[in-house]
């Protein structure tokens, strides 16, 4: 997790002047600046989807090529050599349309850092935000001011409130929280600290008028229960499958006996309904964060999708050679050409080996018929001579050579 902490550091810092700006034209709110900032985020990461719905564009193209080599090597898992070789033919129709067996796996594993960072910055909000973490620090009394941390025992009197015993001597542990709190959690504060009551009432107001978004608090969780904040999870597992749904748009339905049969289908149901019930116990915010990050990535399918369409998928296909080729040309290697169908695209790796053997056996067959005519030769010469045979001579050799075919074709 160790990449994670300086990409969070990074988005969070972008965050906060983001929220500087918000708040200097008088909207300054956590939700707001959420769903900007998930914006600019989304927009930064638009040319990883563009290759991602590319990719699904050319995988309507190829897999009934893939298809093929998996039913070729249907009920062969257990042999070595042939799962060696569907592997190749497989690699093959990646390569005829230049694109990496890996692509998918390598976009995911760039974004996944980031995602990660972004999940850790929502839910700590009030560390990246400076103008919401001074105004916690003000509570606390952990800036040089005076505060709550002023009183004997007030940790104590904290872990009491909160129901656990936490580290409030540690600045960032302190704040997240304290964020955390509710209402009633709020007032027992103002109660057990009567002498900064109005102080806490003072921060506490502009807190909440920067988390509070449309009546609900982006610091607090939506919990179970008929209030307004339930509306985020059930938006956020809504707007998730819609845009999964649209992301499979044009998609080929694998088999029903297919294993990524069983993969999509999670996929399409299962992760929405996790999104909505995590979202029921994490912070409203990261629900926003959740519900305009599937709001974004649905519109943005919808007009990549559309351009695709537009162009076509050969076209698509053409450009991919093209680029494949030129980077085949700086290598010195010959450029290649698309030819549809399974049965053609992988008929030469199939026949790779035995092409190889072939070649040599023919080169073998021109061998021996020359040399069995350069016997022939001699034999005529010796026999039109008539000369007597040298015992070890090249003449006696050739009849032994001779005798011995003989000899093997009537064997035969």
């Amino acid at each position: 997790m160790s990449i994670i902490k300086p990409i969070a550091q990074l988005l969070g810092y972008i965050l906060d002047i983001l929220f500087m700006g918000l708040n200097a034209i008088g909207i300054g709110n956590i939700a707001i600046a959420i769903i900007i900032f998930t914006l600019l985020v989304k927009m930064l990461m638009l040319p990883l989807q563009i290759k991602q719905q590319k990719m699904t564009k050319l995988q309507s193209v190829m897999n009934p090529e893939i298809k093929a080599i998996q039913e070729k090597y249907k009920g062969k898992n257990s042999d070595t050599v042939a799962m060696q070789k569907m592997q190749a033919e497989t690699k093959a129709v990646y390569e005829k349309y230049g694109v990496s067996q890996w692509g998918s796996c390598v976009q995911l594993l760039i974004q996944m850092p980031i995602l990660f960072a972004l999940y850790r910055v929502f839910q700590q909000i009030p560390l990246y935000i400076s103008q919401i973490k001074v105004l916690f620090l003000n509570i606390l009394g952990l800036n040089g001011a005076d505060g709550i941390s002023s009183v004997s025992g007030y940790a104590d009197t904290l872990n009491e409130i909160y129901g656990k015993t936490v580290d409030w001597s540690n600045t960032s542990t302190a704040v997240t929280t304290l964020n955390s709190f509710t209402a009633d959690q709020w007032t027992k504060l103002k109660e057990a600290f009567p002498a900064f009551s109005d102080m806490i009432t003072q921060n506490l107001d502009k807190i909440n008028h920067m988390n509070t978004f449309l009546g609900v608090n982006m610091s607090q969780n939506p919990g179970f229960g008929l209030h307004i904040a339930i509306l985020i999870p059930i938006l956020a597992g809504v707007t998730q499958f819609i845009s999964v749904k649209v992301s499979q748009a044009g998609m080929e339905q694998p088999d029903s006996d297919n294993p990524a049969a069983a993969s999509m289908k999670m996929m399409t149901y299962f992760m929405p309904l996790m999104s909505a019930f995590l979202a029921i116990s994490l912070p409203s915010g990261l629900g926003v964060y959740w519900i305009a990050t599937a709001v974004i990535q649905t519109i943005q399918t919808i007009f990549i999708n559309r351009y695709y369409d537009k162009i076509g998928t050969d076209k698509i296909v053409e450009k991919n050679v093209e680029k494949r080729n030129k980077k085949r040309a700086k290598k010195g290697l010959p450029a290649e050409t698309i030819v549809k169908g399974a049965s053609v695209s992988t008929k030469n790796v199939n026949n790779n080996k035995n092409s190889a053997n072939s070649e040599r056996a023919k080169k073998l067959q021109e061998k021996k018929e020359a040399n069995d005519k350069k016997i022939q030769e001699l034999r005529e010469a010796a026999a039109a001579n008539g000369k007597a045979v040298k015992p070890g001579s090249l003449a006696d050799k050739v009849g032994m050579v001779s005798r011995y075919n003989e000899v093997n074709d009537k064997r035969k």
